[in-house]
């Protein structure tokens, strides 16, 4: 598998792009697999746990985004990939880590993924997902306290001290990056068709050059 559709999503925190990656992911089934920046945290072992939890991560320094570049080179070029995962609950990279095989398509997602020269020039689809802030910060409160057993407290400051300022400095001038951009994600069902489309007649042009 040579002929990899490699597709970037990014956008804010809270902004939809899970649920766009999602929808890709229900529709296309094993042809799509999904990569997710935040997996590529940079592990900080010889930390402790309240020191980890001061660091910025919404900033470009917090991601290991060369080694994210390696692999999705590998996986272009018809190579399997091991890529790193990050446990959210302790602010730390996993012992684990994941095989990733060439794929039909690939959904690469995360918020400054566009912000990345060398990332842009790898994605032969460059979407950004564009929500209002408050619906944004809705979502993220909402998600981190269900799946990353985070407190109110901790989520509203960790959004005024870094992910505000980050998504104003990095985030919002990486829309411009973009060859395609959505409103509201994955509850935009018009342009979630238009991206399916293009998909779709790749996945349907491998099989016919197959």
């Amino acid at each position: 598998m040579h002929n990899v559709l490699l597709i970037g999503i990014a956008g804010g925190s809270g902004s939809g792009k899970t649920a766009l990656t999602r929808n890709i992911k229900e529709k296309f089934g094993d042809k799509v697999t999904v990569i997710t920046h935040d997996d590529y945290y940079k592990a900080h072992d010889d930390m402790t746990y309240e020191q980890r939890a001061l660091i910025n991560y919404d900033e470009p320094a917090a991601y290991d985004t060369h080694l994210l570049v390696r692999d999705l080179k590998l996986l272009k070029s018809g190579q399997n990939a091991v890529i790193p995962v990050y446990d959210f609950t302790v602010h730390n990279r996993s012992s684990e880590t994941r095989t990733v095989c060439p794929n039909s398509v690939i959904v690469v997602e995360g918020i400054l993924i566009l912000s990345d020269p060398e990332l842009c020039k790898l994605f032969d689809i460059k979407v950004f997902v564009d929500t209002e802030p408050d619906i944004r910060i809705i979502r993220r409160i909402k998600r981190d306290m269900t799946k990353r057993a985070r407190t109110f407290e901790s989520i509203v400051k960790q959004y005024l001290t870094t992910v505000k300022p980050m998504h104003e400095l990095y985030v919002e001038p990486s829309k411009k990056n973009a060859d395609i951009i959505i409103q509201n994600g994955g509850k935009n069902p018009k342009a979630n068709e238009l991206l399916f489309n293009k998909i779709y007649n790749h996945i349907k042009g491998i099989s016919i050059d197959g």
